[in-house]
């Protein structure tokens, strides 16, 4: 077992590393996201700074699928050998999450996660994903703010796996270290919804 997770460490890190809204900027707009709005190199921001069109929910695919393939092969080898498919879903999109948080590829500069994590947790429960899916919604078309809902339904997974249950205690741990790491990331957020400078989300225009 311990082969299959140093090889996905690796894997899920680098791949988790691709980061679709500088790709997408640099080879679209020829020009680098990181240099507008809030600087973070995320779906959100890219929204802000160039609009509601294809480009900036290509940005949320490519998040997505970066997510979804190791994390998928992570599981299916971990179950298949070691009946551990919860562990292996949840241990590779951490890594995938980290490699999205300090990308080797970006100067270890990238975003805050929640589209990675978020299509983590499709993988390790449904059940799970459900609810945090219930919590962010509610709280983004209500509140309008992305940063709270995001950290909101983060926090509301690792509650929700604890009482649906898991197969190793390692996945309950992990998924706390995943609700952290987004939550962290968002530091910025919370001094602009002090300051009353947090922009608020719409579906369509910026």
């Amino acid at each position: 077992m311990a082969v299959l997770f140093i090889i996905s460490a690796v894997v899920s890190y680098l791949s988790g590393g691709v980061n679709g809204a500088i790709i997408l900027s640099r080879l679209v707009y020829h020009d680098d996201i990181r240099n507008y709005g809030s600087h973070n190199p995320g779906f959100t921001n890219f929204k802000r700074v160039y609009g509601n069109n294809a480009v900036t929910w290509s940005v949320m695919l490519i998040d997505i699928l970066k997510t979804a393939v190791p994390v998928f092969l992570t599981a299916v080898l971990a179950g298949v050998f070691f009946n551990q498919w919860q562990l292996g879903a949840q241990f590779s999109g951490f890594c995938c999450m980290i490699g999205h948080c300090f990308p080797v590829w970006y100067g270890f500069k990238g975003g805050k996660a929640f589209i990675t994590g978020f299509t983590t947790i499709w993988f390790v429960d449904w059940r799970m994903t459900l609810i945090a899916m219930a919590v962010f919604f509610a709280l983004l078309f209500t509140l309008k703010y992305m940063s709270i809902a995001s950290c909101s339904s983060a926090a509301v997974c690792p509650v929700a796996l604890a009482f649906l249950g898991c197969s190793n205690i390692w996945v309950e741990l992990i998924a706390i270290a995943a609700a952290l790491l987004v939550i962290i990331r968002h530091y910025p957020n919370y001094i602009k919804l002090k300051n009353g400078t947090e922009s608020k989300f719409s579906l369509s225009g910026k």
